[in-house]
């Protein structure tokens, strides 16, 4: 077992989620709050206990101070870095370094939004456009972020073999999975040649290739691994976690089949002392169908090039050989911009025995991945409980 200094320093406690699916009207601030208000009540914690705050919006540079404005924190300790969708994945590195400083005690990190009910995404792409121009590929107008990620869908086809059934053989698993929660949005059974024949996006995916467009908050508490002990029955321990980034455009990455994730899990594994056969559930930040055929690869469940194999005939559905986004994932359960929050949720909620019908029988370790702009930042954490430590 690794004896990295700083594996398990580190522990989640109470988790919230709200206004999943459609938030009904309410803001995005105010789902944020309740999400917060549930995980700091769920940690054992007061409000005037949290000292730490992390939160990002894909809209507003002021969020963090938005956010604690409305919560009514004055942290002694903040940060709102943007990775993207890995960015809360990312943040479980910020927060244990703030911890381990001695900068604060008890973090809140917290992301929503409510793209669903409150659309305004032609808007929010132009200002996008202006804040965060891309060179080599805004003249060209494409249809980002879908065309990215399907550029990268067909480099993988052409160079390994992969087929449609198999991309599609992810969205199925997901749904899956997403029927045994009942917090899930996309609930309708759903087979391959569904998603093979939705309506085509971006070649060569279609409608059913494509993550979400929900309204959702979540939020978690963490805090030192001592403080944990003595304020939760079950915490849940940060025994390793990584951040990678390679590249900002799609055009400018070396090989659309390799992604950063290589280097974020190689960290993560690391100071866990642990390897991917020794992992009982995987939470991947599934954007597209794309998506966790490129990280089960890089992660290292499989070799490079066989992810399509890796997921075929329900190798990642309930009962198959990897069980992976056991909550639906962003293409069936939520996804309001940002999925990485939610993948951390259901991690959580898997290893603490808490996730009822989708409950794995063995749930003593798990792996987190995001994933941020077009396959350009990845962040990874392994996750235990008491007996992994």
């Amino acid at each position: 077992m690794n004896t990295h200094a700083s594996r398990g320093s580190i522990a989640i406690l109470g988790t919230g989620l709200a206004g999943m699916g459609h938030a009904g009207g309410a803001t995005e601030q105010e789902i944020i709050a309740r999400a917060s208000c549930l995980a700091i009540e769920r940690s054992g914690l007061a409000k005037s206990d949290i000292d730490g705050i992390i939160t990002s919006s894909l809209t507003s540079p002021w969020w963090v101070m938005r956010m604690a404005e409305y919560l009514g924190i004055r942290p002694r300790f903040s940060d709102s870095t943007m990775f993207g969708g890995s960015a809360f994945i990312a943040d479980l590195k910020i927060a244990q370094m703030a911890i381990d400083a001695g900068e604060c005690e008890n973090v809140l990190i917290c992301y929503g939004a409510t793209p669903r009910s409150a659309p305004s995404s032609s808007r929010i792409n132009q200002m996008r456009a202006e804040l965060d121009p891309q060179p080599y590929e805004h003249p060209y107008k494409a249809f980002n972020p879908v065309s990215s990620y399907a550029l990268a869908a067909a480099r993988h086809m052409y160079e390994y073999g992969t087929t449609r059934r198999q991309l599609a053989e992810v969205a199925v698993a997901a749904r899956k999975w997403a029927q045994l929660n009942p917090d899930a949005f996309s609930k309708k059974p759903l087979g391959v040649d569904d998603v093979l024949n939705a309506r085509m996006i971006s070649d060569p995916f279609t409608a059913l290739d494509c993550c979400l467009v929900t309204d959702g908050a979540g939020a978690i508490v963490v805090t030192s691994a001592r403080r944990a002990k003595a304020l939760h029955a079950r915490p849940i321990y940060v025994l390793g976690s990584g951040f990678a980034h390679w590249h900002r455009q799609i055009s400018c990455m070396e090989d659309l089949t390799v992604t950063p994730a290589v280097e974020s899990g190689r960290k993560a594994f690391a100071q866990a002392g642990l390897q991917p056969r020794d992992i009982d559930v995987v939470e991947l930040y599934d954007a597209f169908t794309i998506n966790p055929i490129l990280f089960l690869e890089d992660l290292g469940f499989c070799a490079k090039g066989e992810g399509g194999a890796f997921v075929e005939n329900g190798g990642i559905a309930p009962g198959g050989r990897l069980a992976v986004n056991t909550n639906g994932g962003g293409l069936s359960c939520v996804h309001p911009g940002m999925y990485g929050i939610f993948a951390l949720i259901e991690a959580v909620r898997q290893l603490r025995g808490e996730a009822g019908a989708r409950q794995l029988k063995r749930h003593s370790t798990a792996v987190v991945h995001g994933n941020g702009g077009t396959l350009s930042s990845q962040s990874t954490a392994v996750l235990g409980t008491t007996e992994t430590l």
